[in-house]
């Protein structure tokens, strides 16, 4: 049996040609805006100051490159075009915390039978999901600690 998500773990999906982790850290802040699912934009909404979120590269090497941090909650997403205001579609805004030095690979993550309920797994078209602690704990020790 896995343990419920947790609050204030989640996991982040990019396309690194998009926006990358390396970007991340360079802008130090960014508006985490586009998100355009219904289940992805309550998962942003559930997002709080100070959360922390896995950083995944959906395109090229797939892999879980490093840990964001939630910087500032949910708003509105400045990049909705007006005729879809009534949406409610959200952003957050997010910053670097750690990059991994060993990232984790959608492979690696397939093959390790603790993490086959993983959203990631599951439902790998949202952008945004939450993680268990075990999830969570068990991608740490696979990055390395």
């Amino acid at each position: 049996m896995t343990s419920a998500p947790s609050s204030s773990r989640r996991l982040v999906k990019s396309e690194p040609e998009a926006y990358s982790y390396e970007q991340l850290v360079k802008d130090r802040v960014t508006s985490w805006t586009g998100v355009r699912n219904y289940t992805a934009r309550n998962n942003l909404r559930a997002m709080q100051k100070g959360d922390l979120a896995l950083f995944y590269h959906s395109v090229g090497p797939k892999e879980i490159v490093g840990i964001a941090r939630v910087s500032k909650a949910a708003f509105p997403d400045p990049t909705v075009p007006p005729e879809e205001a009534k949406l409610g579609w959200l952003a957050v805004e997010l910053g670097p915390h750690i990059a991994f030095e060993d990232p984790v690979s959608l492979a690696v993550i397939k093959a390790d039978p603790r993490l086959a309920d993983m959203l990631l797994v599951k439902q790998s078209r949202l952008s945004v999901t939450p993680v268990t602690e075990a999830e969570w704990d068990v991608v740490l020790s696979l990055a390395g600690g």
